[in-house]
């Protein structure tokens, strides 16, 4: 009788409803929040789907999102704010980019984090990005003529150039925090930007135009201290922090040919192995890396069925890598002695009892770190031709 009772209430627990659950005609789906500083704390955009809209029923050319905005001395302040003017609750579950405003992300982004790792609506698999030279209020104005809703717009591009460009860099959240939890390492975020005329790119017109007057896009690399922003990498040197953090998947780069002219190489695979060692008492890194790529794009007169031809553009290309890396790893250290490769980490995992000794004076030791590289790049397609028919047409 007793086991029946038991089951019994079980059966009656189970069959009880959610004390907290909300009607989806409740909520206010949120796909992106930006957040900036104001005169008395943070204001904060929520860039919100219209129901209405994405339905089949929803008239043609209206937009499909539309910005709250609302301020407060917390960031929970200002998302409560929002209920003022939103007939709905603000619901961040399927939430997709987060976006700083430079000012703010320069004062430090630390609190503004740690309400949104603690909100147990929030998922911690969106990603954060730093509105470079504008506002996060600005970023989110802007419409998008394929991706009718901008925080897929954001999000796709990112995911995809991530994937498929070395020049590009996708933190999450939980990928920011734990690096600012962890030792020997300074957290990165990536930089987006507004190109033309940001005023206009909240009008319909800019879902209109074949060449729209405001785009977003992906540019450069924000060097963190900490949670306080310090400073931007470009491109050429946010290749190089990719290679040495294990960021590069796929890839196409340009090769000077050994006359005259280039080529491109499609690389597919790039595999980076850090290692610390002690020389002297101190510390040092080795860096490896070893590259295989194709042949793309020949512009130049080379014969690219000669074995030697082949060897000599792969030396070339080692070179090249090296000086990037060595480019990358000097401006970090001179300009912003912030160790975001995580070489103290490495340090660390590696060799605990040298990590003792110096992560007290890290700050110290870090830009005079001696960084070894070495580079081995392999060849493995030259294309489906032999030589470009630029050589034929020579020969």
């Amino acid at each position: 009788m007793a086991k029946k009772i038991i089951v019994l209430l079980s059966l009656i627990f189970l069959l009880a409803g959610c004390w907290d659950k909300r009607e989806l005609n409740e909520l206010a789906i949120t796909m992106a929040i930006g957040i900036d500083k104001s005169d008395n704390g943070y204001k904060v955009s929520a860039q919100v789907v219209v129901p209405s809209e994405l339905s089949l029923k929803g008239g043609p050319g209206h937009s499909q999102i539309v910005l709250f905005q609302a301020t407060g001395l917390t960031v929970e302040e200002a998302l409560r704010k929002l209920t003022k003017e939103s007939p709905r609750i603000i619901y961040p579950g399927h939430l997709q980019m987060l976006v700083f405003g430079e000012s703010l992300a320069k004062e430090g982004i630390g609190k503004a984090l740690d309400f949104m790792s603690r909100n147990w609506e929030v998922r911690a698999d969106f990603y954060v990005v730093v509105a470079k030279d504008s506002t996060a209020e600005e970023v989110l104005n802007v419409q998008t003529p394929l991706e009718n809703i901008p925080s897929n717009n954001m999000f796709n591009i990112l995911q995809k150039a991530k994937d498929n460009n070395s020049t590009t860099v996708g933190v999450k959240l939980a990928d920011f925090i734990g690096d600012l939890e962890r030792k020997g390492k300074e957290p990165v975020l990536t930089g987006i930007i507004i190109t033309g005329d940001k005023k206009s790119g909240s009008n319909k017109q800019n879902l209109d135009s074949i060449t729209p007057s405001a785009r977003m896009q992906y540019d450069g690399l924000a060097i963190f201290k900490e949670d306080k922003l310090i400073g931007w990498l470009d491109e050429f040197d946010e290749r190089g922090y990719n290679a040495i953090t294990k960021h590069v998947k796929r890839a196409v780069t340009t090769v000077a040919c050994p006359k005259e002219g280039e080529l491109n190489l499609e690389i597919q695979r790039f595999q980076t192995k850090v290692k610390s060692k002690t020389v002297n008492s101190s510390p040092e890194i080795d860096i490896k890396m070893d590259v295989e790529a194709n042949v793309g794009a020949v512009e130049c007169l080379i014969d690219i069925r000669n074995e030697k031809t082949i060897t000599e553009l792969e030396k070339t290309f080692e070179t090249q890598i090296k000086k990037n890396i060595h480019h990358t790893i000097k401006t970090v250290q001179n300009d912003f002695n912030s160790d975001v490769f995580g070489f103290g980490a490495t340090i660390y995992q590696q060799e605990p009892k040298v990590w003792g000794k110096v992560e007290s004076n890290w700050e110290e030791e870090f830009p005079n770190l001696k960084v070894n590289v070495g580079v081995n790049v392999k060849i493995k397609y030259a294309g489906a031709i032999d030589n470009s028919f630029l050589q034929n047409m020579k020969d």
